[in-house]
């Protein structure tokens, strides 16, 4: 065999049976590649599978099955054993956990059916290995033989009567009728008393050191219980030909006979009740962990897991598809200490099935646990999805995706409460956070690269060849960009160092990575969480940049566009001074002048008034009229207006009749008047421009020509006069 390496560093081989007339058979997922014109030629491409695989080789003409060639397939990770080791133990925990919830399905009567198929007793088997093949579990069994518990027990022994030290009731009765008596001499004092003889021997209680504590039994009890059923799995491994659950087995069977033929465990019986609330069971070092142990035999043994088949089948371990699992439910302990997941859900996770207790987690499938979190100050609907799938079919604002349907691995929603999730998505209230498992990636060089003109040349040709090497963080950005409502989209790896980008100033939206690593004393999921809570906190804060991003967005995609109303005449572009000047959202106020002498002092004042009150003219301060941006003047007799003005007060203020006298108004006839500040248009494209005012929308014929009303510039730009 000749290896190679692909662009994502996972190791291929080449190879060649020398008699063309043997083949190597198909064992699924693409591992075994024959070359198309020459059979008994081409490549294992194991991927991301690790541990046996079991090859058939067959005759080329009959395709009979001849023999099988095993093969170890290891990970370039040195840890990747106890990295499966202790997430398939972690995830063991979680499920007898679940079991153990006072709501859950659990059927006490259910036993262990060997009569399954091989591959369902290996799901079981490898539950159990998980259980009891751990590195803790044999120290914990080492614990207690080299100091196991134990108590005084009295034994009795025949004594010579002259090394006897203190008599009881019982031995003064041996003295008076014991046998094998031996005389006293005429001179003994006991001659006084009517004794002549006294016994030889006497019978006298010792007390001993004793292991036989029913605690001990207990122990005892346990491994032949986890022997028996090795041994039981191993007789089907050989009957079913299952050649990996018959070496592992072997393997666990030789372990628990070697703690069994200790020598402690000689003189201890079996036992006829198992006190569970000793204190030493539960609380002494190794005693409580063989008892936490034992309490989850019982149920791993009955558990079946359908997702399973991703991970172990065939003798192939998927460590990255177990990773994904393993994961679900590090981020689902995560959830439940910050968020309140109702346990319906949760124990909804184990069915009871007619092959046993079947984990209801699968790759593939959508999985939702809800729950509701309360700051005190705002309350949130949380929801944690499992492969969730956001269809590209649906149309905006349904949730989903713009382009093709995507599936992140772990989704995190966020929408206000007393709300449905359906109507968050419509208004724009909803936030989704994606995570995506990859086992594979070593460090953060191979997600974020810092690349130069050169690599990135090189990755450009190795893309036109169908090899994309940033294809993680590419699928990162499309999930922020193509699932609609997204905030951020991370990646989650078993490395060291995260990384965080954020969007804009605050936290999300973003892109990342956080490390989250197999490890029994140090997962990272601290940071983790510490993220979580920063998106928890902002959530709670109303006046976030999101809010008012996500009402825009809301406010201006409510309703489809108007295609009659385009506005494609010639405007300012919108920077500097006219940044925000957009054609819908600025709004001109239309006013009239009495006279050629008013005229000239709104010139030369600068200023512009209204009247104010209840009467007919009077100006109305709705939000267009505050928020205009342009006055356009017109008097009696025009049947259209290129007298553009910017408005450059903050908004109207109130001058007093003597307030316009002192300005020079000709004749004010109110009390007060309100009046903004203006100045002359200096824009080039609303020079030598005309509008017919009369054919806005809030324009009145007749004597109500002359009061103030507001338009659109979207509007007014419609109205040009050709």
């Amino acid at each position: 065999m000749k290896p190679g390496i692909s662009s994502w560093k996972v190791f291929y081989y080449d190879y060649q049976i020398s008699d063309s007339g043997f083949v190597l058979g198909d064992i699924g997922e693409n591992i075994i590649q024959q070359h198309k014109r020459t059979a008994n030629l081409g490549t294992i491409a194991p991927n991301i599978f690790v541990g046996t695989l079991s090859i058939p080789l067959l005759d080329r003409q009959t395709s009979e099955e001849l023999c099988k060639i095993e093969l170890e397939i290891q990970s370039v990770k040195s840890g990747y054993r106890s990295d499966y080791r202790d997430m398939l133990e972690f995830i063991t925990e979680k499920c007898t956990d679940l079991l153990l919830q006072a709501n859950s399905p659990v059927s006490q009567h259910f036993e262990i059916d060997y009569t399954k198929d091989s591959q369902t007793l290996y799901q079981k088997f490898a539950f159990i290995k998980s259980v009891i093949g751990t590195d803790e579990f044999t120290e914990a069994v080492h614990r207690i033989v080299t100091a196991p518990v134990t108590k005084w027990k009295e034994t009795t022994e025949e004594k010579d009567i002259r090394n006897a030290r203190r008599l009881s009731n019982a031995n003064m009765k041996e003295i008076l009728k014991g046998g094998r008596r031996t005389k006293l001499p005429k001179t003994h004092y006991l001659r006084s008393y009517a004794i002549d003889t006294l016994p030889e021997r006497i019978t006298t209680n010792r007390k001993t050191d004793s292991v036989d504590t029913p605690e001990n039994r207990f122990i005892k009890h346990a491994l032949e219980n986890f022997l028996k059923f090795c041994t039981d799995i191993n007789s089907k491994a050989k009957e079913f030909g299952h050649k990996k659950m018959e070496t592992e087995s072997g393997l666990m069977i030789r372990e628990l006979e070697s703690h069994l033929h200790h020598t402690v465990f000689k003189d201890i019986l079996r036992p006829t009740t198992l006190k569970l609330n000793s204190p030493i069971l539960q609380r002494k070092e190794g005693y409580r962990e063989v008892l936490r142990v034992w309490l989850m035999f019982d149920l791993a043994a009955k558990l079946i897991w359908k997702g399973g088949d991703d991970i172990y089948s065939g003798g192939k371990k998927d460590i990255a598809t177990l990773y994904e699992y393993w994961l679900f439910f590090k981020l689902l302990d995560l959830f439940q200490s910050i968020f309140e997941i109702e346990s319906k859900d949760i124990s909804d996770l184990i069915n009871e099935t007619p092959d046993g207790l079947n984990l209801q987690i699968k790759q593939g499938k959508f999985t939702a646990l809800r729950g509701v979190y309360d700051s005190g100050s705002r309350k949130l609907n949380v929801r944690f999805n499992y492969n969730r799938s956001f269809s590209g079919k649906k149309i905006y604002p349904e949730s989903g995706s713009w382009t093709t349907t995507l599936r992140p691995d772990y989704t995190l929603s966020f929408w206000p409460y007393g709300i449905s999730e359906a109507e968050a998505e419509k208004q724009e209230l909803i936030v989704h956070v994606h995570f995506d498992a990859k086992y594979k990636i070593a460090n953060l060089t191979d997600f974020l690269e810092q690349n130069s003109d050169n690599d990135l040349d090189e990755e450009k040709a190795e893309n036109r060849k169908g090899i994309y090497k940033n294809a993680d963080l590419l699928k990162m950005h499309a999930y922020k960009d193509a699932i609609r409502r997204t905030g951020g989209a991370y990646i989650l790896y078993p490395g060291d160092k995260s990384i965080n980008q954020k969007g804009f100033h605050e936290i999300i939206p973003g892109l990342g990575a956080f490390p989250v690593k197999p490890s029994k004393t140090d997962s990272g999921i601290g940071e983790l969480k510490a993220f979580i809570l920063e998106i928890v906190e902002h959530f709670i804060n109303r006046a976030s940049q999101r809010e008012k991003i996500a009402f825009r967005t809301f406010d201006i995609y409510k309703n489809p566009p108007d295609f009659d109303n385009m506005v494609k005449e010639l405007l300012p572009e919108p920077y500097n001074n006219n940044r925000d000047l957009i054609p819908d959202d600025t709004y001109v106020l239309v006013g009239y002048y009495n006279s050629q002498e008013q005229y000239e002092w709104i010139k030369r004042t600068r200023l512009y008034n209204f009247r104010m009150g209840s009467g007919a003219g009077s100006l109305v301060l709705d939000k267009e009229t505050v928020s205009s941006k342009y006055l356009l003047l017109h008097t009696a007799g025009n049947k259209g207006s290129g007298d553009l003005w910017r408005i450059i007060s903050k908004g109207p203020k109130v001058y007093s009749k003597d307030d316009l006298l002192k300005k020079g108004y000709p004749d004010p006839s109110q009390d007060n008047y309100l009046v903004i500040q203006i100045e002359l248009v200096a824009d080039k494209e609303f020079q030598s421009v005309n509008w017919d005012f009369r054919r806005l929308r809030n324009y009145s014929s007749g004597r109500a020509s002359a009061f103030p009303f507001t338009s659109s510039l979207t509007e007014l730009m419609r109205n040009i006069v050709r």
